[in-house]
């Protein structure tokens, strides 16, 4: 069964939303087949990617960049997972305060180093998540875990 690893950093309210709309739309009962794993950034390892076959991340946007905690995930995992995760799809969620653009670059430049490939475009939001926020993470747990059910 194949196995969807979601690794989130989730300190606000706002972000904790968001991850449970993502989780919701990936476990939606009319997609079957699809294990859902549920990892905070600080505590995913390397063996949790390894036996993951995609990837959705969630992050807050921290002073421009990523959240510290997924970036600690990343530098916990690029060199153990470089060779044998390339081309696992991977998809993404930020949420700021006003401005999401350097925690997106960061996380494309990781996943391109990586080589894992996008397969859903990434939410933003900014401010206080509405509903259609919510309904883009539904759809993007949805896609991620209805591609890897086939």
């Amino acid at each position: 069964m194949p196995t969807l690893l979601i690794i989130h950093h989730t300190p606000s309210p706002n972000c904790q939303e968001l991850f449970e709309a993502v989780v919701s739309g990936a476990t939606a009962p009319e997609i079957e087949g699809v294990r859902v794993v549920r990892r905070a950034a600080l505590a995913a390892t390397a063996a949790d990617v390894l036996a993951a076959d995609g990837y959705l991340l969630g992050t807050p946007a921290n002073l421009g960049y990523m959240s510290g905690a997924l970036k600690y995930f990343f530098d916990q995992i690029y060199y153990p997972c470089l060779d044998d995760t390339r081309g696992r799809p991977f998809g993404y969620w930020v949420h700021g305060g006003n401005d999401v653009t350097g925690a997106v670059r960061s996380i494309e430049t990781v996943t391109t180093g990586l080589g894992w490939r996008r397969a859903a475009e990434p939410v933003t939001v900014t401010g206080t998540p509405g509903r259609d926020a919510t309904e883009a993470c539904w759809e993007l747990g949805a896609v991620l875990a209805a591609g890897l059910a086939g």
